[in-house]
């Protein structure tokens, strides 16, 4: 089994031990029987083209990953739709207000050990707002496809060449 990452019961406090169950290995309460399910968690971002560009964020000195940049993103709340939660982020990461389209595409982040995340990438369209960094960003700036600066997270990478293919295919 890989690294356990949690000793203690959520529920009662026992402690967790690790059994088969199926096909894969799962922590167990010893005490209450209560399953620790490891669940990722999940990220949203919008995409945001003006003029073949496309509006990125720098992560600032106090975020994870500090002077790369990222397509604006950030965590749905346990509350919140996913299409309010990327509107909320996006307007506190870029200060403008978007509207969502359609989802344009869904993946697995593993690029930090300690958290599995699950990326959600709207194509939006602003329509309010005024372009000014805030929250983990410290700059935010349209850049061309073919001119990114270096990415903070690896599935935007994915998300840029994605982008430039789906570019290609309509010449």
């Amino acid at each position: 089994m890989k690294e356990q990452r949690f000793h203690f019961c959520p529920q009662c406090g026992g402690e967790l031990g690790c059994r088969l169950m199926g096909e894969r290995e799962r922590l167990v309460c010893n005490k209450c029987t209560r399953v620790m399910y490891e669940n990722p968690i999940v990220g949203v971002a919008a995409i945001v083209r003006e003029n073949n560009k496309i509006l990125l964020g720098r992560r600032s000195v106090d975020a994870s990953y500090p002077g790369l940049w990222c397509i604006p993103c950030g965590y749905v709340e346990y509350d919140e739709d996913v299409r309010d939660a990327v509107r909320r982020e996006f307007l506190e990461e870029t200060g403008l207000v978007i509207e969502t389209g359609q989802v344009y595409a869904v993946l697995s982040n593993f690029h930090n050990p300690s958290v599995h995340t699950i990326g959600v990438w709207f194509e939006a369209a602003v329509v309010g707002g005024t372009l000014r960094p805030g929250d983990d960003l410290d700059q935010v700036a349209y850049f061309s496809l073919d001119d990114i600066p270096q990415l903070a997270f690896p599935t935007d990478v994915q998300v840029v060449n994605m982008l430039l293919q789906d570019d290609a295919n309509k010449d």
